[in-house]
């Protein structure tokens, strides 16, 4: 069986969880996910990192001692993952004892090979940083992260001959193209190790810090934060002669933001060389999340809580915009209102709406159990090739960290659901009495589903399991091969019963403040319409209709066509937007209240004779509908 671990930076906790720390954290929680679903043996690590100045001056800050701090900080992080569907096989803390005795025993190691030596050091030091700057690196005399004029300090301490393993580093690199990913990152290490490389200061002075791990061979230092935070990704596989090292190391992978770059490209594979590890398989480097274009900041005050947001927009909707809306690799930009229009988009509209309507077609043309399938036609052989190939693109894709294009992939598919849907019209299939014909239809699409929910779960595992349940399928990950599914079609059994409806994804408005509190503002008020005189009132001949048919208009998302009846032989064709929240078989016998005299127009070369009247509701647009005895034609007065 083949293995995968997945680590995450681990966090260090001088402030807060945020949406950066979220994103990282769920990314790594999909990809392992994923790599369950094609069945190998997988491991996931995240964790934070407890030692250091900024530790301290934290600790200060809020009256508390640096372990009460860091025990309070580290609890927050711990606690957050489950509310976000994080399922960490491990959390670690540099300040276990299992971890500072393996760091110590590395250093030692490394000491006793002569690749660490004492020296005298002067140089810039950004506390924000945790690290010397030369000139050459300073923005105009700047920290250029913090842009804040760092501090000259000249102080003996223990260096590490990080200079030593410069070539077989830049070797190793070029020699494995997949080390390092995305490829612009790659090129950046690549041209960092075409200069040379200084010796890495990897202690600091008791005099100065004593919230460290003691170097073992001279207690009157601790270890630089960095050298001590990067040795996790080991001490909590039980390095050296741990099970989970023996099993799990040989494949490991590490998923950073592009700010920590260099540590892990540099530092920490240099110092696996020096200690003789072997290198782990590979470094993805994600970008940041902007708001507004600006990276976030808590002094600038656009840090995104992701509780908040799950609050607001429910934890699969949330997870599924941070991986749908960053293209892994480069920066993305976080909006609310993006992630509700992405959220209706693909989760309301194109997912929703499919399961929806199959679910609805199911019942009313099969009494809610899956029918038998007769022989494929060409179309549906060229939906299950779709089927096929969208699966083999999605593992390509989720297999390369690229989520985002790996969803696209998949989302052609769902897509392709639907329009096959409106190809085949199952409701014409139905009238006409084709119902062999019918059975294959509707068997397609539902073996479909069950494969997108299948799909999904690394990414919404809450929704995929409610998809599966909806399908009658029992869903467990050792149960399912993603490889197989990209292999061969995998059919539903004639007989099983599946849900009436499928409402996982209600339409979101935008919302400033989370439900609660809105709920709790008594002084929220409703926007002002303008007042109208009662003559104007009468001008709308406002009367009762009975939705005869409804079908989708052709190369339009958003819109059907409908005719009612509107009494006395009364029969008029309406347009209207209504595609996103009715599946069009859904309004066949529907009452609605409709806009009579309103000026016929064209819409897609179809002349559309009125306007059928909406309610807005927290699920979407519902059709404004009278009592059912209303006869049609009735006038609204």
């Amino acid at each position: 069986m083949n293995v995968f671990y997945i680590t995450t930076p681990i966090y260090y906790v001088n402030a807060h969880p945020h949406l950066g720390h979220a994103y990282t954290t769920i990314l790594a929680d999909c990809v392992h996910r994923f790599h369950r679903l094609l069945q190998e043996k997988t491991y996931f690590l995240t964790g934070t990192d407890e030692h250091g100045d900024k530790i301290v001056q934290a600790a200060e800050k809020n009256k508390q001692d640096p372990q009460g701090y860091v025990d309070a900080i580290s609890a927050r992080f711990q606690t957050l993952w489950p509310e976000l569907g994080i399922e960490n096989s491990d959390f670690i803390r540099t300040t276990y004892p299992e971890h500072k005795a393996c760091v110590q025993r590395i250093l030692q190691k490394v000491f006793d090979k002569g690749d660490i030596y004492f020296g005298e050091y002067g140089g810039y030091y950004c506390y924000g940083c945790e690290c010397f700057y030369t000139e050459k690196e300073l923005k105009e005399g700047l920290c250029p992260d913090h842009l804040e004029k760092p501090h000259y300090i000249q102080e003996k301490n223990y260096f590490f001959r990080m200079s030593k393993y410069q070539d077989r580093l830049r070797g190793h690199i070029q020699d494995n193209p997949a080390f390092i990913r995305p490829q612009q990152y790659r090129n950046e290490v690549l041209a960092m190790l075409r200069e040379p490389l200084d010796d890495l200061c990897i202690s600091r002075p008791k005099s100065r810090l004593t919230w460290g791990i003691e170097l073992p061979f001279d207690q009157d230092f601790v270890t630089y934060v960095w050298f001590d935070a990067l040795i996790n990704y080991v001490s909590a596989l039980g390095w050296p002669e741990g099970e989970l090292f023996r099993t799990y190391w040989p494949d490991a992978h590490h998923l950073v933001a592009k700010d920590i770059l260099k540590p892990h490209a540099v530092f920490w594979p240099t110092m696996l060389l020096s200690a003789g590890i072997d290198l782990y398989q590979g470094l993805r480097v994600h970008g940041y999340w902007k708001v507004d274009e600006t990276k976030m900041s808590k002094s600038l005050g656009n840090v995104v809580e992701p509780l908040e947001m799950r609050k607001k927009y429910g934890l699969d909707g949330f997870r599924y915009f941070l991986m749908r809306d960053m293209q892994f690799g480069h920066d993305g930009s976080f909006s609310e209102q993006g992630l509700v229009n992405r959220f209706n988009a693909d989760l309301a509209n194109d997912l929703g709406n499919l399961f929806n309507r199959t679910l609805a077609m199911t019942h009313k043309y099969f009494q809610g159990k899956v029918p038998p399938s007769a022989g494929w036609t060409s179309e549906d052989r060229d939906m299950a090739d779709l089927g096929l190939s969208a699966m083999s693109g999605y593992i390509e894709h989720l297999e390369a960290f690229q989520l985002a294009l790996g969803l696209e992939t998949f989302w052609e598919f769902i897509r392709g659901l639907n329009r096959y849907i409106d190809a085949q019209a199952p409701w014409r299939l139905f009238k006409a009495g084709e119902t062999e014909r019918l059975g294959t239809v509707m068997t397609l699409v539902l073996s479909g589903l069950r494969r997108i929910a299948l799909a999904v779960w690394p990414v919404m595992p809450e929704t995929s399991e409610t998809l599966c349940a909806q399908l009658g399928v029992r869903f467990a990950p050792e149960d399912v091969d993603l490889r197989r599914e990209s292999r061969s079609w995998q059919e539903l059994q004639p007989g099983i019963e599946v849900a009436k409806k499928s409402n996982c994804f209600p339409r979101q408005e935008f919302q400033l403040e989370a439900p609660e509190h809105k709920a709790a503002d008594s002084d929220s008020k409703e926007p002002e319409v303008p007042e109208i005189q009662f003559d104007d009132f009468q001008k709308l001949d406002l009367r009762s209709a009975l939705i005869t048919n409804a079908e989708r208009v052709k190369g339009a998302d958003k819109l059907l066509k409908l005719e009612v009846d509107l009494g006395v032989s009364r029969k008029r064709t309406i347009v209207s937007g209504l595609a996103e929240h009715y599946a069009p078989e859904t309004l066949q016998g529907k009452q609605a209240v409709v806009v009579t005299n309103l000026k016929p127009r064209k819409l897609r070369g179809i002349l559309s004779q009125g306007m059928v009247l909406t309610v807005e509701t927290p699920a979407g647009l519902k059709i404004l509908q009278g009592d059912e005895a209303t006869p049609p034609g009735s006038k609204v007065s």
